[in-house]
């Protein structure tokens, strides 16, 4: 009787937490979920200059307007998005008055694509361009929550708010440590508009586009977005050495420095037997760079000799440039044998345009990986080849075999022939 009751009381009580669970459906989880939801706002320069049309044919808006429709049709689902304009609303000549001319046009929050597109749609070339108030107003708008948040710059011209200058705002906003990054595009940028969009996004880390054509404002825009969707890892700043000799011996991670124009910089790893080194390198063109360049990846011993490298070249279609290698550390038969000190060298050999600062130097992200290497002998590369060296054996000696059979065919119908 008493085990009974202690079964029906266990039963109740097991009822009783899943109907408050059904009535409270994961209340804490809910509000985790949404602290680490990625946060994108797309700040638009709607000042009068956006009616210039040299995009394409058509006007700056018109090409700005299909861009965010597209984006906002292809922003991914967890991605709380939101868009703020400057130079939307007010038409006078007050500089005081322009200069307070920022709006949240759509909250940053889950995307309602209709409401999102039909703002868009009531955009009209109007006045100033306060870009300084409007970060400030931005980052204030993504303020919160854990998980990325990104700002996307879009103008065609420089801030007409002096003395608030707006890369001393980017400054300002990355010495908070709010990981807040800004990206900036240029629509057909002069000079002074690359420069100071440039120095925005050097200051949190982003990066600056020049765009020139509707198709490549959709997609960088979109890539941007994308990216804020991608889980957050925390690369860790190291310093390369000019020689591998004072080089820092990096562990598996995801690394960023800074290189010079045209420099070299070293890291180490140690290997040890049996295990794999995989790493790649990333470098960005942040600004205005010469066409042709390219990135190289040297894995070499602590002697000089070389390993395996990995190579990529550029022509000015993308601002980031990437290669990677693998180098298979083989099992040793000694016990007492140690791990290798591989030395990584990346060298760049990109060229800043005229009148470009070459400081500071270009960003680079590195990834270092040492991994389990091929299990078994038969798994390391034979001569290069692989598992592919026994078929390649199998192809010759039948080959072999074929070529004798018909060399005999052959001299055995000259021999009929003759005789005939």
């Amino acid at each position: 009787m008493i085990t009974r009751q202690r079964l029906a009381a266990g039963v109740c009580a097991l009822l009783a937490a899943l109907a408050a669970g059904i009535a409270f459906p994961g209340g804490a989880v809910a509000d985790e979920t949404e602290q680490a939801a990625p946060k994108v706002e797309l700040v638009l320069d709607v000042s009068g200059s956006m009616r210039a049309r040299d995009i394409d044919g058509g006007s700056r808006m018109a090409a700005a307007k299909q861009a965010f429709n597209e984006v906002l049709d292809a922003t991914p689902q967890e991605v709380r998005l939101g868009i703020r304009t400057l130079g939307a609303n007010y038409r006078g000549n007050d500089r005081k008055e322009g200069c307070k001319d920022t709006a949240q046009l759509y909250p940053v929050g889950p995307l309602n694509r209709t409401d999102a597109k039909t703002a868009v749609a009531t955009l009209q070339p109007t006045g100033w361009t306060p870009i300084g108030p409007a970060l400030l107003k931005a980052a204030d708008d993504l303020n919160g929550g854990t998980g990325t948040r990104r700002i996307v710059l879009i103008s065609d011209g420089e801030d007409t708010c002096q003395p608030l200058d707006p890369c001393q705002v980017a400054r300002e906003i990355a010495a908070k440590g709010i990981g807040l990054t800004i990206d900036t595009l240029g629509l057909v940028p002069d000079a002074k508009t690359r420069d100071q969009l440039s120095c925005i996004a050097d200051a949190t880390g982003g990066t600056y586009t020049d765009v020139r054509h509707k198709e490549e404002l959709s997609d960088r825009v979109g890539q941007l977005v994308d990216r804020a969707a991608d889980p957050v890892v925390t690369p860790v700043a190291t310093e390369g050495a000019a020689q591998c000799a004072q080089a820092p011996t990096l562990k598996s991670g995801l690394f960023t420095d800074r290189e010079e124009f045209g420099q070299q910089r070293w890291y180490k790893v140690d290997v040890d037997p049996g295990k794999e080194l995989r790493a790649s390198v990333s470098v960005a063109d942040d600004r205005a760079v010469n066409p042709d360049y390219g990135v190289l990846l040297r894995a070499v011993t602590v002697h000089g000799r070389e390993i395996v490298r990995g190579e990529a070249a550029g022509d000015g279609r993308t601002d980031v440039i990437s290669t990677g290698l693998r180098y298979p550390k083989p099992e040793s038969d000694d016990d007492t044998a140690t791990a290798e000190t591989v030395c990584l060298q990346v060298t760049n050999s990109f060229s800043a345009a005229a009148g470009v600062k070459t400081t500071p130097g270009l960003p680079l992200e590195l990834t270092v990986d040492v991994v389990d290497g091929p299990s078994g002998h038969h798994d390391v590369a034979s001569f290069g080849l692989g598992r592919g060296w026994w078929l390649l054996g199998a192809l010759v000696l039948a080959g072999f075999v074929v070529g004798l059979l018909w060399g005999w065919l052959s001299r055995w119908r000259v021999s009929v022939w003759r005789t005939n």
